[in-house]
């Protein structure tokens, strides 16, 4: 979806079944406009029912990974007749569907994080399954600065950290290093900056190499059992367990290692 003349996100397909989204709008921070919330969606919605595609990988043009919500947007439409709440209530809908879009799509997704991300980019951050940063990032959500504490974000933030150091960022505001976001749980890797691409292409295609149904299988459990009381959570993975038992992914891969040879996945 274009936002003028220039692609607000950018899609390249790799023969190794990595997908690569990029957000494109550098001059603004890759902030989340209400046509950059549209444009990921349509992207993820898309993605979501392509078997092509076993991995996302989600980065970002220019220095900022992402800014959150583009205030400019914002500000504009408090001369709307309602003062800008039907605005605001959508962006936030829109907001929040993406979110929720990354974590239910099939393929795991993996961002990308070259520079800052605040507010809504640091909850995208938190709602993708796996993080590799650069040592130059920075996360922070600095909504209480501004008087707008970041309700939303701190949904996704609160399920991917502890509830102190998350309760730490939304009350203060603060810039976490790349690192102190390792140590919490916000990012699985940080890496030079220059290394960046490389790290995260090498994760992506560690797990695009394996059985795309159990990869799949196996997000999808994770995120529905979190939900879940022990018992049920249980419950809920044994007869995922079972049914991917019965996969012939599962037979393969059982097979080859018994024989000592490298598995040929058929997806299914």
């Amino acid at each position: 979806m274009p936002e003028g003349s220039t692609p607000l996100l950018l899609r390249q397909d790799s023969a190794a079944g990595v997908t690569r989204l990029t957000l494109n709008r550098p001059d603004s921070r890759n902030a989340l406009s209400f046509a950059m919330l549209g444009a990921l969606h349509h992207a993820l919605a898309e993605i979501a029912l392509d078997d092509s595609v076993r991995v996302v990988v989600l980065a970002a043009a220019g220095p900022v990974f992402c800014a959150g919500h583009d205030l400019r947007e914002i500000t504009a439409h408090r001369n709307d007749e309602d003062g800008g709440r039907a605005f605001f209530t959508a962006a936030m809908d829109r907001c929040a569907a993406v979110m929720q879009a990354v974590v239910a799509l099939p393929q795991p997704v993996i961002a990308s994080v070259q520079g800052i991300a605040t507010a809504a980019g640091c909850q995208l951050v938190a709602s993708c399954d796996l993080a590799v940063a650069s040592a130059a990032a920075r996360f922070c959500t600095p909504g209480v600065d501004i008087g707008l504490f970041c309700s939303t974000p701190a949904v996704a933030l609160s399920r991917a950290v502890a509830a102190k150091p998350a309760m730490e960022m939304l009350l203060t505001g603060e810039m976490v290093p790349a690192e102190e976001a390792r140590r919490i749980g916000l990012v699985n890797r940080v890496v030079p900056a220059e290394g960046l691409a490389a790290a995260t292409d090498q994760l992506a295609g560690q797990i695009a190499a394996r059985s795309a149904h159990t990869v799949r299988l196996g997000k999808a459990a994770f995120h529905r059992q979190r939900g879940l009381p022990l018992d049920a959570a249980y419950a809920h993975c044994a007869a995922v367990m079972t049914e991917n038992l019965m996969a012939a992914d599962a037979a393969e891969g059982i097979g080859a290692f018994l024989a000592k040879r490298k598995p040929v996945w058929q997806d299914r």
